[in-house]
């Protein structure tokens, strides 16, 4: 695991009507501060990474579709650092992850059909806040490629 990453289920209450879905409260003991609530979409086989927040803490959801999560520590200091952690995660295996600032995240879309991530960050986005690397481009050591057995 990552130092500061938490990873666990989430709440869903379905009946004949349908379903209600939790992501965050804030009685929760991952929740911070409100930022903002933003959703991106993901095409299946699309990758949306490399990305690093300076500042802002992430609580991911995934209700509709399915995602491959990768997160890698890369933080002076930091126990974990070093160390890489793949999640997948959609609404059969309904859980929030919680990143902390300064850990590179993330996410492919898996599956047939496009993925919603929902995300309730700690602070409104800046673009000065924000790190970016090329998924392909080799800095950080991960494979996106469908692994076969």
């Amino acid at each position: 695991m990552i130092d500061g990453v938490v990873v666990k289920p989430l709440r869903q209450i379905l009946d004949e009507r349908g379903k209600v879905m939790h992501l965050l409260r804030c009685d929760d003991p991952v929740f911070e501060k409100f930022g903002e609530i933003y959703f991106s979409v993901v095409q299946p086989g699309a990758i949306k990474a490399w990305h690093l927040h300076k500042e802002m803490a992430l609580n991911y959801a995934v209700p509709v579709g399915n995602i491959k999560m990768v997160l890698y520590d890369d933080r002076e200091g930091s126990p974990s650092r070093g160390q890489l952690l793949e999640i997948f995660t959609g609404p059969d295996d309904y859980k929030l992850i919680h990143v902390p600032a300064r850990v590179w995240n993330g996410f492919k879309g898996i599956g047939t059909v496009p993925a919603l991530v929902a995300n309730c960050a700690t602070i409104p986005h800046r673009p000065d806040e924000i790190v970016r690397l090329d998924p392909l481009g080799g800095s950080i050591p991960y494979d996106w490629a469908l692994r076969h057995g």
